[in-house]
């Protein structure tokens, strides 16, 4: 199977916050908590991110001023640290996505 394109990392890194932004919509924390399923597809879909964002070439994404290890360590978080996830701060991170989105915009613009 042939390896994604950059291009491609940057539309899968936009397709999932999306999808994380559908699946969470308007609910509540609580809702969260309580959703085993809701929480699996939201984890799912930031280790999307994470890894697609680990295979965006380094040299574009020094370009744009963004804290990229953030969501390469939270997907590392994701896998290692399974055990010791707050679900809390996985829904505050899902409601937290607006600027990884604009910047992730402006690369497929600009680069692409």
């Amino acid at each position: 199977m042939d390896k994604p394109a950059p291009k491609a990392r940057v539309e899968h890194v936009l397709k999932a916050i999306g999808s994380i932004r559908r699946f969470v919509g308007d609910g509540s924390v609580e809702d969260f908590d309580h959703d085993i399923k809701l929480q699996s597809a939201v984890l799912y879909q930031f280790l999307i991110i994470g890894e697609a964002i680990r295979h965006i070439d380094e040299h574009i994404l020094a370009k744009y001023s963004y804290p990229w290890h953030i969501p390469r360590s939270f997907r590392n978080f994701i896998i290692h640290e399974y055990h010791g996830i707050s679900m809390r701060r996985i829904y505050f991170a899902a409601k937290d996505l607006a600027g990884l989105e604009d910047v992730m915009k402006m690369i497929l613009i600009n680069e692409f």
